[in-house]
């Protein structure tokens, strides 16, 4: 990807989390490898701003980008090898076996000690450490990209991925997963040093386009065909949702592009499940028989009707 996640994106560095959402999101629906097949450049493009996307989402992650603790790829900057400098990166946690006769002024060391607590919601502090001096250093994290299908995140599902160290690893989707989410999972990124923690492995989800189904939010939208009859005199028909197919009844007389809710048949959200908008489409047979030609030529000389009446006045 390119060195800057703000350029993959086309973005200023000043630019909020819902522009990169939407920026990232305007991309993706154009440059997706699945609408594109073949193309390079798009694909190209579509990684590059999905990396880009997975990096600056996250306000934590950014920050150190911005701060240039960390690379474009999220790779930690090259250490430090000033005391100071070391502790305060944001995910390097320490402990000493060693007591404080290395550092001087005690009351500066329980000083940094009591920041960096309260920094990192506790993770600091002094204990049995293994490496010189005593210290032990947490892994960093890892973070992956994988594709799933539409109904895999929808629905709910498990994906097996293998780590670059070759070993394989379980991921759980749940139920309602939408584009661009980031599942962690504890303990699996890098080994520690001298005996500290794994880090955790970051996965970002991102949902492949559905040819029936598209997602907004929680609902889920699908364009149903029907027949002139079913359009002209309603009846029941079976209408596809992420749950398999219902029943749905067509009001009779609906026009083309009449959309019919269906309450509870999208995708799990916090507040519950989304609905499923169909949206009608009237769809002529492929071939016209003497019949309904000669129906409608009776039927347009009996009837007076102008559905484009008032357009452009």
């Amino acid at each position: 990807m390119s060195g800057d996640p703000y350029e993959a994106l086309g973005l200023a560095r000043t630019a909020t989390a819902a522009e990169i959402k939407k920026a990232y999101r305007r991309i993706a629906k154009e440059c997706h490898p699945d609408l594109n097949p073949g193309d390079d450049t798009a694909e190209e493009r579509f990684k590059a701003a999905s990396a880009a996307y997975d990096l600056l989402k996250d306000p934590d992650t950014r920050a150190r980008f911005d701060k240039g603790e960390i690379d474009a790829s999220g790779a930690e900057r090259p250490e430090r090898h000033f005391y100071r400098e070391y502790t305060e990166q944001p995910d390097h946690s320490y402990y000493s076996s060693q007591g404080f006769e290395d550092f001087g002024d005690a009351n500066d060391i329980f000083a940094e000690i009591l920041r960096q607590r309260a920094g990192r919601g506790g993770r600091a502090g002094f204990e049995g450490g293994q490496g010189p001096g005593g210290f032990t250093e947490r892994g960093r994290d890892l973070r992956f990209t994988m594709e799933v299908d539409f109904l895999d995140a929808v629905r709910g599902s498990k994906q097996r991925i293998a780590l670059p160290t070759g070993e394989p690893l379980e991921v759980t989707i749940p139920e309602g997963t939408s584009d661009g989410q980031t599942i962690r999972l504890r303990g699996k990124g890098a080994e520690g040093r001298a005996g500290g923690a794994r880090g955790d492995a970051l996965v970002t989800l991102h949902v492949r386009p559905h040819k029936v189904f598209r997602r907004e939010n929680d609902d889920i939208h699908v364009t149903l065909p029907i027949t002139v009859d079913e359009a002209v005199l309603g009846g029941r028909v079976s209408a596809p949702t992420i749950d398999g197919p219902v029943g749905l009844n067509v009001p009779a007389g609906s026009s083309g592009g009449r959309v019919l809710r269906l309450r509870g048949r999208g995708a799990k959200g916090k507040a519950g499940k989304g609905d499923a908008f169909v949206e009608l489409r009237i769809v002529l047979p492929e071939t016209l028989d003497d019949g309904l030609r000669d129906f409608m030529q009776e039927w347009r000389q009996t009837h007076q009707y102008d559905p484009r009446k008032g357009m452009g006045e």
